[in-house]
């Protein structure tokens, strides 16, 4: 075999490839194959929108997708390298490191020297990778040797190195709403091939509304606690499942959260906790608060915060309406 050829699967790739996909779990089943079944970010990607003609013409340029866990990213990619017919290789900037980055690029050139193939690098969690790893892919994302999909929660601008953000569209996603999660959940319900449509599950539209309300637009956190709520009920004498929406609180329990305990949401929800104290708001300051105790910040941390605004905010302006009292 040649170097960079592509191997050939045989019927037992195909068949393992097959049981694979059948045990994945329903969230990474029920991904979107092509943008008719692809919900949400229409900013970005409905009809006439400029990422969309750029995809759909094949003429995308390298692009980082920051936005919230569960809104797409993911799959934005996988519908980009379906339709462009490119190379799909996918590296997690949690497990990866300079070598894999490496091999991955050398594939890449290869197979665009021998089958004219552009390879599309999907980094997940690219906020994760260090300086050196991201100077390694910056010389070949210049030269056209890889096209690089980046995926981040967090502010792109903080965490990519400027030169390498310089060379990449920065696209944001936004949480899915309500009535896309609901759909998302009742394709899952329905599906006989790919989601849950065998087990002929049955729920209430109260079991529906709490786990749509729970997943806070994560639609990953919808479909992985629907799996669980199915698998963990007993079907009945016809072969159905009746889902109760106890089941649904028993699996999913907690709300999902945006959060990031050193990252842009952190700063947000401390300054708008200042900003309500500072306006005499208590109801908003006690909503912020609450918000950030629920996500898990560490309770000595706001403490901290507050005594400082104790001190400078509360502590100074007493101080000068003494002094103006006395002027």
């Amino acid at each position: 075999m040649k170097k960079g050829k592509e191997p050939q699967k045989d019927l037992f790739d195909l068949q393992r490839d097959k049981e694979f996909k059948q045990g994945a779990p329903l969230a990474a089943r029920m991904r979107p194959q092509d943008f008719a079944a692809f919900l949400g970010q229409e900013h970005l990607v409905g009809e006439g929108r400029a990422l969309r003609k750029s995809i759909e013409s094949d003429q995308l340029s390298s692009i980082i997708l920051w936005g919230p866990p569960g809104s797409g990213k993911t799959t934005l990619a996988l519908i980009i390298a379906g339709i462009t017919k490119s190379h799909f290789s996918p590296v997690s900037a949690v497990s990866s490191g300079v070598a894999d980055l490496r091999r991955v690029i050398d594939e890449a050139r290869d197979r665009r020297g021998l089958h004219r193939q552009r390879t599309i690098l999907f980094i997940d969690e690219i906020h994760r990778f260090n300086k050196s790893q991201q100077d390694t892919v910056l010389p070949f994302v210049e030269d056209g040797t890889i096209t690089l999909i980046g995926a981040t929660t967090e502010n792109p601008s903080f965490e990519v190195i400027s030169p390498l953000l310089s060379r990449c569209r920065v696209f944001v996603l936004k949480p899915l709403n309500d009535d896309q999660v609901r759909l998302i959940v009742e394709r899952a319900i329905r599906d006989e091939e790919r989601g849950m449509g065998k087990l002929k599950l049955d729920l209430d539209a109260d079991a529906i509304g709490f786990l749509v309300t729970m997943a806070n637009g994560d639609a990953r956190v919808a479909l992985n606690a629907l799996e669980m709520a199915a698998l963990s009920t007993k079907p009945d004498k016809d072969g159905g499942r009746k889902i109760a929406i106890a089941t649904i609180e028993d699996v999913i329990q907690h709300r999902a959260l945006l959060y990031d305990k050193n990252g842009e949401e952190h700063y947000n929800l401390i300054s708008a906790l200042h900003k309500s104290l500072r306006g005499s708001d208590p109801d908003a300051a006690l909503y912020w608060l609450g918000r950030m105790l629920e996500a898990g910040e560490d309770p000595l941390y706001i403490v901290r915060r507050l005594i400082r605004f104790a001190s400078e905010d509360v502590g100074l302006a007493a101080a000068g309406c003494a002094f103006h009292r006395h002027a």
